[in-house]
């Protein structure tokens, strides 16, 4: 397994003599104890995106959400002309058009064993379909406004079929069971809006552990089981506009790593989710939440061991719009409105470095399988590939004719998808 070694603040590039000649310009005594510190890196790499191999176009509005299944085999796509598309990436070609919304597609959400995707928007109905066929298998209906957030339970802590929970403008969040169409709780208790919805593995007694934010500034902390509220987190204040998990990267994959499998059936993937989760866990050292606001900052939380923050982060000048985790959790980044994106420590919320290059806002961000490359994309209809270990500029990436409003990365390293204002699906590889 390769490692990266640092001492202090600065990664060992070369020899220790040369690292420690560097702390103080050579006045150091040395008679200090030096503490180097190690990080596991990823065991595999995945090479940087530099050229679109295929523009898929079918969309007649803006595309809005992008995201790729588990197994990296499809891609969905929801847009602002009310269809969810499934694009099959061995040919790079479309799939399925999924009929059935009446206004925008603003979510869509694969299974963590990526059977079933659920897509929902501005029409308050959360329309859940089978991947294979594209055909509509469930209409959920109760929210009363548009639908903000959905996320399903992690493979490893799901009784039977996972559940699925969805965020809407009516202040509730609803936890809905996909496989009979019935909503079994609504979680309510916030005032405002509640624009994102996280479901933790933690608890497995539980079934894990759900945590919803949005506009009335509190992080709330739920029990799925008997939908009773657990914890607020208060800190921000502001709307709240994004959360993130430091271990999203491995529930959402679910049982499927970067290697090709085969699995029998879901008990057989749920013991496989299960494996990666404990491993992904104690890599980064216990599950965290991180928050970002319209405050212009990020809170750091450990929400099941304490109710205060472990740190409160500052620097961005305008609205935070997304956080997301590195997938083995030691790193952090954040898009904002102020052009920039910025990396912080995983473990402490310490500010690492602002990658600085993007002319208009920052919308979405997407980290690569083995959390060495970080892209972004912006209002400058760019998207851009940032080198973390050298805190550089990859790769910038033009193309797009308007705004790109989504991006995701596919779990096996391979592809990266961007969709934007132009109507346009990108399929970016190396």
């Amino acid at each position: 397994m390769p490692y990266s070694f640092h001492l202090e603040e600065s990664e060992i590039t070369t020899n220790l003599a040369a690292s420690f000649n560097k702390l103080a310009k050579g006045q150091q005594s040395t008679e200090r104890v030096l503490k180097v510190v190690y990080y596991p890196l990823a065991v595999f790499r995945v090479r940087p995106i530099t050229r679109c191999t295929s523009s898929l176009s079918g969309h007649i509005e803006a595309v809005l959400c992008v995201s790729f299944s588990p197994d990296s085999k499809m891609l969905a796509s929801g847009s602002g002309d009310s269809t969810v598309r499934l694009w099959d990436l061995n040919t790079e070609l479309p799939k399925h058009t999924c009929k059935g919304h009446q206004n925008w597609v603003l979510v869509v959400a694969w299974s963590p064993d990526g059977s079933k995707l659920a897509s929902a928007g501005m029409d308050k109905i959360v329309l859940v379909w089978c991947a294979k066929s594209g055909k509509n298998l469930a209409a959920l209906k109760g929210h009363q406004q548009p639908v903000t957030a959905a996320c399903w339970q992690p493979l490893h802590v799901a009784e039977s079929f996972p559940w699925l929970a969805t965020s809407s403008k009516d202040a509730t969040v609803r936890l809905w069971d996909v496989s009979v169409g019935v909503c079994l709780r609504s979680l309510t208790s916030h005032s405002q809006p509640v624009m994102q919805v996280k479901w933790s593995g933690e608890r497995a007694d539980i079934g894990g552990v759900v945590y919803t934010a949005g506009r009335d500034t509190v992080i709330k902390v739920w029990n799925p089981k008997d939908g009773s509220m657990l914890n607020e987190l208060k800190g921000h204040g502001h709307w709240i506009n994004t959360l993130a998990l430091n271990t999203d990267y491995v529930i959402r994959s679910g049982p499927f790593s970067h290697e090709p499998q085969k699995f029998a059936d879901l008990p057989e993937k749920k013991e496989a989710a299960k494996k990666r989760y404990a491993e992904a866990v104690e890599l980064c050292g216990g599950e965290r939440l991180l928050s970002g606001s319209d405050d212009f900052t990020l809170f750091l939380w450990r929400p099941l061991v304490s109710k205060t923050p472990v740190c409160r982060m500052t620097g961005h000048q305008k609205i935070v719009n997304q956080v997301a985790f590195s997938p083995d959790g030691r790193w952090f980044a954040s898009a904002s409105f102020d052009k920039s994106v910025r990396l912080w420590d995983g473990r402490t919320g310490k500010y690492v470095h602002a990658f600085r290059g993007h002319v208009g806002d920052v919308y979405q961000l997407a980290w690569s399988g083995d959390s060495r490359l970080l892209v972004s994309v912006s209002k400058d209809s760019t998207a851009k590939c940032w080198d973390i270990g050298r805190r550089k500029l990859q790769e910038d990436l033009p193309g797009h004719a308007d705004e790109v409003y989504a991006v995701d990365w596919s779990l096996d390293g391979a592809r990266v998808a961007t969709g934007g204002k132009d109507r346009v699906l990108k399929i970016w590889r190396h």
